[in-house]
């Protein structure tokens, strides 16, 4: 099935918004996430995520890197980058990773002095943590917006798939939050639409860790990539223990706009955990769920009588009375239906 799609305003109402939101930095493998909802586009789904970029810690030391770094030490660094020895290679990488880590100057520095080329081209280094501080370095760079763009334009979104394929699980994990970084650049949207990172994407959903997931899930709405085969990894995610309901609801809302979509979360099981969220989920994450339940409803009369066999009148009616004012609308749209499709039977009856 060709996954490429057409990201013009026209076909892809997502792409005439952009996420607001601020994310703050993972503490022992769990995100805190904050979001402004956009106030456009009512018919799209809201994900808790963020296009605000974010560094990661190290696993050693990083005392003495946060303070401005000169352009005569950084350029030492660009040009270890480029020589034979791996051992010298993965220390420069290093070293910059920690320069650019929290201090906003020394990216712009770093990004100076010519190092994002032969950065790139240490993703498709053999040595695994030499590939690792070269990814997160380039995450770290990304945080600056003209950075972000100077990576986009020097090439990196091959060497990124690279880099979901083939690194360990912090290089994998660093690679997503960098393509979800350069995913907000709507110049490049179409360009990583296009390109092998769907596939990459949807496979680190199966097999990456929590935290890699959190950012491909993010990444994969900012590209408002429908591809339903991610729905299978998305509904095995909708576990309260794993934290990411809101994220894969919002991310199911997309792709319940697509045929392929609505089968896929239909035959994937993803109506009782569904009419699950409309009962216990947040205030954002019911309203998403109404959302995709009115497009199966609307769309085939089979998913609307599983829809109602699953129970889900009593927690619409709930939501219509008590929810977000788009969910309140949804919730009575959806009940409405049933009511016609309750007439219409009666009436063929008699």
């Amino acid at each position: 099935m060709d996954t490429r799609v057409n990201f013009s305003e026209k076909s892809h109402p997502i792409v005439q918004f952009l996420l607001q939101v601020k994310r703050q930095d993972f503490l022992h493998g769990c995100l805190a996430e904050n979001i402004i909802a956009p106030k456009q586009s009512p018919q799209l789904p809201i994900i808790y995520g963020s296009n605000h970029q974010r560094s990661l810690s190290l696993p050693f030391s990083d005392s003495g890197f946060d303070d401005l770094t000169t352009s005569s030490h950084v350029e030492k660094l660009v040009e270890d980058l480029k020589v034979q020895c791996s051992d010298t290679q993965t220390t420069a990488a290093a070293d910059l990773r920690l320069l650019a880590k929290h201090n906003m100057d020394n990216r712009v520095i770093i990004a100076h002095c010519s190092a994002i080329p032969p950065l790139i081209s240490l993703l498709y280094s053999v040595e695994k943590l030499t590939q690792e501080h070269a990814v997160t370095t380039l995450l770290n760079l990304s945080i600056n917006e003209n950075n972000k763009n100077m990576i986009a334009e020097a090439g990196a979104i091959e060497p990124l798939i690279h880099v979901l394929k083939s690194g360990n699980a912090g290089a994998k994990e660093n690679g997503a939050a960098t393509l979800f970084n350069l995913s907000v650049l709507e110049e490049y949207k179409m360009k990583i639409g296009r390109s092998a990172v769907v596939k990459a994407l949807v496979d680190l959903l199966e097999s990456g860790t929590l935290r890699g997931k959190k950012d491909d899930a993010t990444a994969l709405f900012n590209l408002s990539i429908f591809h339903a085969g991610a729905v299978k990894h998305l509904i095995e995610l909708m576990d309260p223990d794993i934290g990411m309901i809101d994220k894969c609801v919002a991310l199911l809302a997309n792709l319940s706009t697509i045929p392929e979509g609505r089968s896929a979360i239909t035959r994937e099981g993803g109506i009782p955990l569904l009419v699950e969220v409309l009962e216990t989920g947040s205030q954002q994450g019911k309203e998403n769920a109404a959302s995709i339940l009115l497009q199966l409803c609307f769309n085939s009369q089979k998913f609307c009588t599983l829809v109602l066999q699953e129970g889900a009148v009593p927690p619409l009616v709930a939501l219509s009375q008590c929810g977000t004012p788009r969910a309140k609308e949804k919730a009575h749209q959806i009940l409405s239906h049933f009511r016609n499709q309750q007439e219409g039977a009666v009436g063929k009856a008699k």
